[in-house]
């Protein structure tokens, strides 16, 4: 699988990572044998870049890797959590629970260091607490040997752009952001340039919204985004193509981003995903699905503190 150099890290990441939010039950319950297939799935695909949380089912993601990783050569992959997020409500970004949640991650996962840790959803807490302290804590991490690289995950524009102006990272994650719905991530590319920050892009599918599954409650697409949508993933269906596989195919197209991260706990999606990473993309189809989704192009909506967020496109 292609691989693409993150920033000015020694890192090069695959052009499409796993993403083991779904090993947390975030989204199902899932099936324990079929979760542990996946992980290998993934890194037997070419895959080499996991993506976890604490967050992610308060530890079961970070606890379930726990039981495959010990037994996968540690210089196969390239590992990354977070911090910060404990659950829906609880955050804490002190310096004390940088250190504590380091350790932690590292004795679930059952590994000696981690490659990336980010900075979980840090837009629903006060920016100047990320950049006085959570940052530098996250720095002495390096120091000791714990982590390798640093930086920060979440949804608004305004979030990063504020953090790259104000503070020194390795990496951000930004998602639902580069998708055949929202491009708006490309505002990021040429101020991480001029940084030498390295950008990940997660989500491609934007939360099942496009794809022709059910889309989950918490949802927050509103009905005219819905139906453009619905429109999109008909038309694609009628030209015989998937409107998830064009959906994972964009989002991988573009080498400003690193790697794309998508997970399942089903391995024969994991595969699904594999098999389209290495397949062409209909450019004619992608110019038409553009098209029928201009009326919505660039919808987002807020997340976290009014403050860092820009204000939505459209209501």
């Amino acid at each position: 699988m292609e691989k693409r150099r993150l920033g000015q890290t020694d890192l090069d990441l695959t052009l499409l990572s796993y993403g083991a939010s779904s090993l947390g039950q975030e989204f199902r319950n899932i099936d324990l044998e079929e979760a542990f297939r996946s992980v290998r799935v993934a890194l037997d695909g070419g895959m080499n870049f996991i993506d976890t949380s604490p967050f992610y089912g308060r530890g079961m993601s970070e606890m379930l890797l726990g039981r495959i990783l010990p037994s996968i050569p540690r210089d196969t992959y390239y590992l990354g959590t977070k911090l910060g997020r404990y659950s829906g409500e609880h955050f804490d970004f002190s310096a004390r629970r940088v250190a504590e949640s380091i350790d932690i991650s590292l004795e679930r996962m059952r590994v000696d260091h981690l490659d990336i840790v980010l900075c979980h959803d840090l837009e629903f807490v006060e920016m100047l607490q990320i950049v006085e302290e959570t940052l530098p804590a996250l720095k002495k991490q390096v120091e000791l040997g714990k982590v390798r690289y640093v930086g920060v995950s979440g949804y608004p524009m305004k979030m990063f752009k504020y953090i790259l102006n104000n503070a020194e990272i390795d990496t951000l994650l930004t998602y639902n952001h580069y998708t055949l719905q929202n491009n708006m991530a490309l505002e990021l590319v040429p101020l991480c340039k001029e940084k030498g920050v390295g950008i990940m892009n997660a989500a491609p599918f934007s939360a099942r919204l496009l794809t022709n599954a059910p889309l989950p409650e918490w949802h927050k697409a509103t009905g005219e985004v819905r139906e453009t949508v619905r429109k999109a993933a008909q038309h694609c269906e009628q030209s015989g193509v998937d409107i998830a596989q064009l959906a994972l195919q964009f989002s991988i197209a573009n080498p400003e981003f690193a790697t794309c991260v998508t997970g399942s706990a089903n391995p024969n999606r994991v595969r699904q995903w594999i098999d389209w990473a290495t397949q062409p993309m209909d450019e004619q189809l992608l110019k038409e699905v553009q098209q029928i989704l201009e009326p919505v192009h660039n919808w987002f909506y807020v997340e976290g503190r009014p403050e860092n967020n820009d204000m939505p496109a459209m209501n």
